[in-house]
């Protein structure tokens, strides 16, 4: 079993667990004075909790359509007919979906109640379940409406990938990908455990440093730009992650059109995500206007012009204030 500590400013932390079986060791790692226990996950999730104490099951939909305040206030209500209080924990027990919309949650009834993430897909272990950031979406765009949440222990169970579909598999890879130009080097060299250990360690190390997305936190959006705009006008045909392999080549391209990268990089960005079976192109029927629109929205946006994280001679960073044009000559040219 590999521990990863989440060590944030205040003395505040959390360990997060990676390994087979990891899950066996929640009740180790619930709070001390938890009565009862909210498990909130889906009806496919394959996957047990060994709980000794009180608990509750409670089920959301499948799909992006249930990551919604309304799912979120039919959960808050369940909670308070059953009576949790502010001294119990939810436990989000599923994949990026479900550890959003259970730390949204935590973090809104009783104004904020302990939480503990058991993700079950390779794209919640190396990234969703980790951080804090909880959200849900609106018709406008994705996680448009969340909160800041750290979970009190994140339990990677690297048993529970044996069961992914292949689709959702490569779902999480989309995800890992961008952990190659974070300072993970050539991950796809490594051992299962030891590949989701690393990305765990560089997501704490970020998010020690900046919690809140202020700074240096938001290069783990890279790629996510033109992702959740290509989620969002296809009506999620594409999942999250294969979404973000696509916009981790795009802002390739964007980063050489700007003259920031050359094409051997690009070849570099496309060798990776190739290598894990996804595609490199823009999804046929997406309107460039649509897509440029929905980029003008993105939470990272500070300034006139759109805003993305690229890769550089100093490798990445936030860019903001990018010509529209510019964009939308890389956007035709990639399609």
């Amino acid at each position: 079993m590999i521990t990863v500590d989440v060590d944030l400013p205040d003395g505040r932390g959390y360990p997060v667990l990676v390994g087979a079986g990891a899950r066996h060791q929640i009740e180790e790692l619930l709070p001390s004075d938890c009565r009862r226990v909210a498990v909130i996950t889906q009806e496919l999730i394959p996957v047990e909790l060994d709980l000794d104490r009180e608990h509750r099951v409670l089920h959301i939909g499948d799909g992006e359509p249930h990551k919604s305040l309304r799912t979120v206030e039919q959960l808050c209500s369940e909670l308070a007919r059953w009576g949790l209080t502010r001294a119990d924990c939810i436990v989000g027990l599923g994949g990026g979906l479900v550890t959003d919309v259970a730390g949204f949650v935590a973090s809104v009834y009783h104004r904020g109640v302990a939480v503990v993430h058991v993700p079950t897909t390779l794209l919640g272990q190396i990234d969703a379940a980790i951080g804090g950031k909880t959200g849900v979406n609106l018709p406008e765009g994705k996680n448009l409406v969340g909160a800041y949440w750290q979970p009190s222990a994140v339990l990677c169970d690297t048993e529970a990938l044996a069961t992914l579909p292949e689709r959702e598999w490569r779902c999480g890879t989309g995800e890992l990908a961008k952990y190659h130009w974070l300072g993970g080097g050539r991950l796809d060299e490594l051992p299962l455990d030891q590949r989701v250990a690393a990305c765990v360690r560089i997501k704490a190390e970020v998010v020690a440093d900046d919690e809140r997305e202020s700074g240096n936190r938001a290069l783990l959006n890279y790629g996510h730009t033109l992702a959740h705009a290509i989620e969002v006008a296809g009506g999620h045909d594409l999942r999250h992650g294969e979404a973000v392999a696509v916009g981790l080549v795009f802002a390739a391209e964007l980063a050489a059109s700007l003259g920031r990268i050359e094409p051997a990089a690009v070849a570099e960005h496309r060798r990776v995500i190739e290598g894990y079976g996804l595609s490199a192109v823009l999804p046929q029927g997406l309107a460039c206007e649509e897509l440029l629109q929905l980029m003008a929205r993105d939470k990272k946006v500070l300034a006139d012009g759109l805003t993305f994280v690229l890769d550089g001679p100093d490798g990445l960073e936030v860019v903001s204030g990018i010509d529209a044009g510019v964009v939308r000559s890389t956007l035709e040219a990639f399609a």
